[in-house]
């Protein structure tokens, strides 16, 4: 009588055994699902977009300590550009100006080449919800050099100068892909140096339209 109790108490060791093994679970972290409404959701898709647009630019009159004082006048010029956009709200730009700078008794040309972070105003949960934002006002600030030639007889002391800007503007979205952009923009430049006038600072306030194509 035993040993049958014996017999079948030592088959199921095996099964009481196994029963006792703690069963570790693993947590495997999944990405978090992107729901297209975060503040990358237009950036992610269109990283990247180039531009190039038409510039009048109306140069201030400047007055040296000497009483030496100089007209300025308008002038148009061009320019290109290419940015990256970091957030929806936010994008760095490498601008390209072709400056041209004119006074009643001077004036020179030049290359600018900027670096601006701009602001972008889009409305973030209405935006995101609906994908629907066609006009986005913007705001940035720039910094760069210009290389600097003189016309008619005028003499530069620097040929490179420190170049500052604030601007500000409206973007058109016509699509996901193509966008108007009309703006203002305050340009300074320190100091070029003329035989003319004394430490001429030239300033503009300078009127943009144009276009960007994202990628």
């Amino acid at each position: 009588m035993k040993l049958n109790l014996i017999l079948p108490l030592m088959c199921m060791m095996p099964m009481v055994a196994n029963a006792a093994i703690t069963y570790r679970v693993e947590q495997v972290k999944m990405p978090a699902p992107t729901s297209g409404y975060d503040n990358e959701a237009f950036a992610r898709n269109h990283r990247f977009y180039v531009g190039g647009m038409y510039n009048f630019a109306m140069w201030q009159d400047f007055t040296d300590d000497n009483g030496i004082s100089i007209n300025g006048k308008n002038a148009s010029s061009f320019e290109v550009m290419t940015g990256v956009r970091v957030f929806d709200t936010f994008r760095t730009e490498l601008n390209y100006v072709r400056t041209n700078a004119e006074w009643n008794t001077m004036s020179f040309d030049g290359d600018t080449f900027m670096i601006n972070a701009i602001l972008d105003a889009r409305f973030d949960n209405i935006y995101r919800s609906f994908r629907g934002q066609n006009i986005v006002p913007y705001v940035g600030v720039g910094a760069g050099l210009s290389w600097n030639s003189a016309n008619d007889g005028v003499k530069l002391d620097k040929k490179i100068a420190p170049a500052l800007a604030a601007l500000a503007g409206i973007g058109f979205e016509l699509s996901d892909w193509f966008a108007l952009d009309m703006g203002y923009r305050y340009f300074w430049m320190n100091n070029p140096g003329t035989n003319v006038i004394d430490r001429l600072n030239p300033a503009a306030h300078q009127f943009r339209v144009g276009a960007r194509v994202n990628f």
